[in-house]
């Protein structure tokens, strides 16, 4: 965990996303914005995101690169049946751990549903690096894994979010981003020399335009984000203020 310049608590968070579907195109991804969303909502700052293929080389080096860069690593796809599932195994080699079927996931096969064959394809789904905790899937049963400050979650996205539901309690999080969104009725261009001297006089507060069209023709959105409340509306105050200044300038 970070702090900000006036001490305020920041903690960090980076996205894995594991799969060739993904890469190809053939799947498109519903996590990243879901994940984004709900960990700045509980205080976590969503700092990076990364898309690699199922290959061993490469989720490793992704790995190791997030989870000493960043204080949470949460990983998405790769812990199925299937031979090119193997998520699970490149996390075990990435912290030099073994990995074995893990008698915690194979008894909550058994109850969940005590009919079930426990084949070859369902025990790779209870291969569980040594020394991490199970992270529930109330979905479908096969849970994920959390080893150090790594999340190992699934990448259905009704699953992932059952597995972030689950986890989240566990996290430590730090004081939450406030964020306003201005409708500037002004194209970018008109306020981009201004908006850039706010946004040098306050650089504890962060400032985003984002251009659009709307039914009267180009407009932009401009996001103010700050973690006080007090320096948020004072910000907001000083972009609402150059706002009037430049349409009457028109």
């Amino acid at each position: 965990m970070s702090t900000a310049s006036d001490g305020t608590p920041i903690v960090t968070a980076a996205v894995l996303v594991i799969g060739d579907e993904i890469l190809s195109g053939r799947t498109k991804d519903k996590n990243i914005g879901f994940i984004a969303e709900y960990l700045t909502a509980i205080g976590i700052d969503l700092k990076e995101v990364r898309v690699v293929p199922d290959e061993e080389d490469e989720i490793v080096a992704g790995l190791n690169a997030l989870r000493k860069r960043y204080d949470y690593v949460f990983t998405t796809g790769g812990i199925g049946p299937t031979h090119d599932d193997i998520t699970a195994d490149s996390v075990a080699k990435a912290f030099g751990v073994s990995i074995d079927i893990d008698p915690r996931a194979v008894a909550i096969f058994k109850e969940r549903a005590p009919q079930m064959e426990l084949n070859e394809a369902r025990l790779r789904m209870a291969r569980i690096p040594a020394g991490a905790d199970l992270i529930e899937n109330k979905v479908s049963a096969a849970p994920g894994f959390k080893l150090g400050n790594v999340m190992v979650m699934a990448g259905v996205p009704s699953i992932m979010q059952a597995m972030l539901d689950a986890v989240a309690p566990t996290l430590k999080t730090g004081t939450k981003m406030l964020s306003e969104t201005i409708k500037a009725d002004a194209r970018e261009s008109e306020i981009g020399t201004p908006l850039g001297e706010i946004a040098r006089a306050n650089t504890d507060v962060i400032l985003g335009s984002y251009p659009y069209f709307d039914g009267q023709g180009p407009n932009t959105n401009i996001v103010v984000r700050a973690r006080d409340a007090q320096r948020l509306a004072a910000v907001k105050k000083a972009v609402e203020d150059m706002l009037v200044v430049v349409k009457a300038a028109r």
